[in-house]
Formats: C-alpha cells, structure tokens, sequence
C-alpha cells in the first residue's frame, strides 16, 4: 500500500520558495545528495499542486528544466487543480477534487510512495489525516520571505517522530513520519 511521503527543500529560516514562488533560490543546493538520490527509486507517483507544477523550476534554462527531480524519476504525476485542462499531457493526470488525486495517485504508485509536491497540496494532506511521512532538506540559507513550510493559522498541532537525521555537504536532512492524532 502506497505511503504519502511529502520531500521538500526548505532555508533555515523555514521557507520552501522565494516571494511570488520564485524556486532560484534553490539552485545552489541541488548537487548530490545520495540519500534523496537513493529514495528516488522508491516513488511510484507524484500528487502535485497546480501552482507547484506550473511554477517556477530550479533547473530552469538546464536540460533538466520541466522533469521531476531534475530528470532524476519519471512516472505518473496526478495534478490537483481547480482549472483541469482541455488538453492532455502525457504521464499527467490533472483533477479537480482532493480525495480523488489522492486515490488515483495511490493507486499509480502501487506499493512505492506518492511524493507530495507543494505547501497547498501537503496542507490538504495534513487537515485529512493523509500525509505519512515529512523528508525536509535544510539549505544553510535565510531567505527571508516567501512561502512557508508549513502555514495554517489556527492549524492543529500534528506530532512527528523523527525517522533519519543526517547531512550532506549542501544541506541537512530531516525525516518524520506523521503520528495519528489524538
């Protein structure tokens, strides 16, 4: 059974993106990393935002500008966004409703993980008690401004349990895994 696992980059100071989305920032920090390398192999699909999917790439002006990981994965991507698109795109699924992409997504990846890709869409995850596991990779960079980590004013407290803890030469690894609430 398929496990939702969200995996993002974040600075210290606890943004995934610069202001108005701008991924740039991220350039830097995307050298080897063996461990994301290595867990690559394990997701079977990606349930991804609208805005995340069509907004700013790291790897723009690259050959790896538009793949996920920077060409390192491949395979089905469910998109949820409220705007499903006339035409089709290969190895995307775009839909409308929360419940549904998670299922589909599920369903895609089989006994791998869904990578969770965007704050809206992990947020969403979060409130419906989907999200499994957290993988944050901790740039040694302060930004300042942008979109947070995690952002919900009157959100809940959801508990974690750390899973790894290491580092690697462009940033620290963080993995949790979502404890059920209560």
């Amino acid at each position: 059974m398929a496990k939702l696992l969200y995996s993002v980059t974040m600075s210290l100071d606890g943004f995934i993106a610069g202001p108005g989305g701008d991924m740039s920032w991220l350039t830097p920090y995307l050298g080897p990393n063996p461990y994301v390398d290595e867990l690559i192999g394990d997701i079977g699909s990606l349930l991804v935002g609208n805005r995340t999917f069509r907004g700013d790439d790291p790897y723009k002006d690259t050959p790896a500008e538009g793949e996920a990981f920077g060409g390192g994965w491949s395979g089905p991507q469910i998109v949820l966004t409220h705007h499903v698109p006339d035409a089709a795109w290969p190895g995307v699924t775009f839909v409308s409703d929360f419940g549904e992409a998670v299922r589909r997504a599920e369903e895609a990846a089989g006994d791998k993980y869904v990578n969770v890709l965007g704050a809206d869409v992990a947020r969403q995850c979060v409130a419906a008690g989907e999200l499994d596991e957290v993988l944050t990779c901790i740039a040694p960079v302060l930004l300042g401004d942008g979109v947070r980590l995690f952002e919900e004013p009157g959100g809940r407290t959801v508990r974690l349990e750390r899973l790894h803890l290491s580092g690697v030469p462009l940033a620290s690894l963080l993995r949790f895994r979502v404890l059920p609430a209560g």
